[in-house]
């Protein structure tokens, strides 16, 4: 037995060392189909978020349309009520001022009135002036008494000459 037991040695170190190297190979064809497969389910992993990425962007798309088509129409609201708001203040502001002109303006009865009494106190005024009215007259002495300008080459009247001519000016 001596020499075929290296012999069965070696034909076991053999058979093991193509059972290794078929191992070997089916574990190089394992990673590469392992690869490929990776490879594909990469391209499908990518394909489908790409997918899902657009279908996200068209959504976020129309939601951005809907968004500013609301903001437009609040706007549109906003700038109607702010008309709608300056135009019932300007209606106010008139109404108030008109109302303050009425209450404080004299009205057509009273104005005519102040020029009837103005006429008659002119034409007062005109026979004043007429009968002597535009006199001089001033207060005198050191109690302040009215006193008149008159004149002293005229002639004295009364029972005893305690009156006289009224120097006009």
């Amino acid at each position: 037995m001596g020499e075929t037991e290296p012999l069965n040695e070696t034909l076991r170190v053999g058979l093991l060392l193509e059972t290794v190297q078929t191992q070997q190979r089916l574990a190089a064809e394992a990673l590469e189909g392992l690869r490929e497969h990776t490879q594909a389910l990469e391209a499908l992993v990518r394909a489908e978020v790409g997918r899902s990425a657009a279908e996200s962007f068209e959504g976020l798309s129309a939601e951005t349309a809907e968004a500013a088509a609301a903001l437009r129409r609040l706007r549109r609201a906003a700038d109607g009520r702010l008309l709608a708001w300056s135009a019932a203040a300007t209606v106010l502001s008139a109404a108030m001022t008109l109302g303050a002109m009425h209450m404080l303006l004299p009205s057509q009865r009273q104005i005519d009135a102040l020029r009837a009494r103005r006429a008659r106190f002119a034409a007062d005024i005109r026979r004043l002036r007429e009968y002597g009215g535009s006199v001089e007259l001033r207060r005198c002495g050191s109690k302040g008494r009215l006193c008149v300008r008159v004149d002293r080459t005229g002639p004295a009247y009364g029972p005893h000459g305690e009156f006289l001519l009224v120097k006009a000016p």
